[in-house]
């Protein structure tokens, strides 16, 4: 399993401490940054890790900002992304139990880091259990794929 794994400046510690809580487990780390406490867009790095996912160099991906409530915004914007902003692990479990999230956000602010942890490990040793919620996802799907059309066609 390879994640990747972004921040701005308000997670980048606790986006530095999940990266070495997988790396211990064995898993495959892509650190997309930030590495300090100097302001940054938390936009940017959202779309970095987005594009990890949707490009498939990574299976899913992480993102820490004060609140995971931005990261979620713009990570969702990329085609093929359902970003989950998750503060508890039941949370967590369903974001992939029934939506199938490939990103998850979390709030550095909020989350202590034992909490974090035991959040990243609930998402990640969760399946998606498809049946009725297969089909839910593959509406969300089509509904971004309608709104690009859509998009694409009011700009022509």
């Amino acid at each position: 399993m390879k994640i990747v794994i972004g921040a701005d400046h308000a997670g980048y510690e606790l986006k530095d401490k999940i990266k070495q809580h997988l790396q211990q487990q064995g898993i495959d780390v892509q650190d997309e940054g930030t590495s300090s406490p100097d302001a940054v867009d938390y936009p940017d790095y959202a779309r970095l890790v987005a594009h990890g996912v949707a490009g498939q160099r990574a299976d899913l991906g992480i993102l820490v900002c004060g609140s995971g409530i931005g990261m979620a915004i713009a990570a969702n914007k990329v085609d093929g992304i359902r970003a989950a902003n998750v503060s508890s692990e039941y949370e967590a479990q369903m974001s992939r139990e029934h939506n199938n999230a490939n990103v998850i956000t979390l709030g550095a602010r909020i989350l202590d880091t034992d909490e974090a942890f035991r959040i990243v490990d609930k998402w990640l040793n969760t399946k998606f259990v498809g049946g009725k919620h297969e089909r839910r996802v593959e509406k969300i799907m089509a509904i971004e794929k309608e709104e690009d059309a859509a998009g694409a066609a009011r700009k022509s």
